[in-house]
């Protein structure tokens, strides 16, 4: 990994469409100086709150407050430990402080957390919100969902394609801050290639997209846009919940250093090379074992049966041991060398490459919020949405789905912007009617008095 790579990012926090307030949270740290960045690399957070009020709002706060402070002041000679000692400094802290008060008593929150570093990208976190992964043409889930549904997987007493209650999927078995411990997942690290994008997200992102969509987005789209579609989907497919969504670069070029307006932009990794997994002393025994066996095979042709026998059966013997610990190095990765990373597997996996059934889904999608709007008499920016409308169309006439994707998108968001400003005026005016009624009401009694 290089100092000279740049990262990009791009950060949205929504409410969502049936939440009365946000109680997710996220913070971005960037290291600015090179050494910093060798020592502790870059920090992304979010988190998810839980609890009546604004309690759970107060605890995912603590918590990406809490976080950044502790991991980059952490005297640890090692990044893995650093951000373990950050996460369990936050859930002492939003323990503590739940502790103070009667109404914020086990309020918690879920946390994952982001470092990108000389070692590779290192994953921490607690709870049910996620780290992805999308390089090439596949989604990789970095961290394993801390919820009863996965719990039963993993223990076997529920099989992956098995119906279960709906609920157990949101029941999450760690959280931060409810009790004075936590047990923290610290996985990685995973190396990172020159143009891979990484998704922090809450659970109101993946409660309503599949892994396969937002890989399709986030592989597609330039990291503002795709932060932003992701949201917009999730809102438009019922919003049951805050949506909180990190999306992060690393360039493919230490040249490539121009981002998107909302985006930071800082230096990060570079692709590790891959090396061979068998060193000449591996080489040497392999054709020592090769020559044992034809040997052992030579003596028994020539009815040297014991001899040869012991031949072969020390050579079977060596090529077992062999074949297993070339295998092992392979899985880590270690090239025969102790000081090399061993880098971490990943939970789930799916496809990222874009069908024809979701592009159908996004017009669909754009013609359905098209509809509402001209029934609704929406406040639309029309022509920018008959400009975008026209480029998807001539995109997808010439199969350039990048493109028809993005202007798609685009459309939508026109739309949304139109029904998120209808939804302010509805409120607004529910709210004036009623306080309307209410002077009405004062004014009545005050005359019968």
């Amino acid at each position: 990994m290089r100092w000279e790579q740049k990262v990009q990012y791009a950060t949205i926090s929504d409410i969502g469409m049936r939440r009365k307030n946000n109680q997710d949270s996220a913070a971005v740290q960037l290291s600015g100086e090179r050494e910093v960045w060798n020592q502790y690399g870059h920090l992304f957070i979010v988190a998810d709150g839980m609890g009546g009020h604004a309690v759970g709002e107060l605890a995912s706060k603590i918590a990406v407050d809490t976080i950044p402070l502790a991991f980059f002041k952490s005297r640890a000679d090692d990044v893995k430990k650093a951000l373990l000692e950050a996460i369990e400094n936050a859930n002492a802290a939003i323990h503590e402080r739940g502790t103070q008060n009667e109404d914020f008593k086990r309020m918690g929150t879920t946390c994952v957390a982001l470092v990108l570093s000389p070692q590779g990208a290192i994953t921490g976190h607690v709870g049910d919100s996620r780290i992805y992964r999308i390089r090439d043409d596949r989604i990789e889930q970095l961290t394993f969902d801390h919820s009863l549904h996965w719990e039963l997987q993993r223990s076997g007493r529920l099989k992956p394609g098995d119906v279960f209650l709906p609920e157990a999927k949101h029941v999450i078995t760690r959280s931060l801050g409810p009790e004075p411990s936590v047990k923290v997942d610290i996985n990685g690290p995973h190396p990172v290639f020159p143009g891979d994008r990484f998704v922090l997200c809450s659970d109101g992102l993946t409660g309503h997209l599949k892994d396969s969509e937002i890989g399709m987005i986030v592989r597609e789209l330039p990291i503002a846009e795709s932060s932003k579609l992701l949201v917009n989907l999730a809102n438009l497919r019922g919003g049951s919940d805050n949506v909180t969504v990190v999306v992060v670069e690393a360039s493919k070029d230490p040249k490539d250093s121009v981002a998107a307006t909302s985006e930071e932009e800082s230096p990060v990794a570079a692709r590790p090379r891959r090396t061979s997994t068998m060193g000449p002393v591996w080489t040497l025994a392999f054709w020592v074992t090769v020559i044992v066996l034809v040997l052992g095979a030579i003596m028994l042709a020539t009815q040297h049966y014991v001899p040869g026998g012991s031949f072969v059966g020390a050579g079977l013997v060596s090529f077992v041991v062999l074949i297993r610990q070339w295998m092992a190095n392979r899985k880590s990765n270690s090239s025969g060398d102790p000081d090399a990373t061993v880098y971490a597997q990943t939970y789930t996996m799916a496809s990222a490459r874009t069908t024809k059934e979701f592009m159908a889904g996004l017009a669909k999608i754009e013609r359905e919020l098209h509809r509402i709007a001209n029934e609704e008499s929406w406040e639309i920016d029309w022509s920018a949405h008959a400009t975008s409308i026209t480029d998807a169309r001539e995109a997808i006439d010439k199969k350039q789905t990048r493109r028809a994707m993005s202007e798609m998108g685009k459309a939508i968001d026109v739309l949304v912007v139109g029904l998120h400003a209808h939804r302010k005026r509805i409120r607004s005016t529910h709210i004036s009617s009623q306080t309307g009624s209410t002077e009405s009401t004062r004014e009545k009694d005050d005359n019968t008095a």
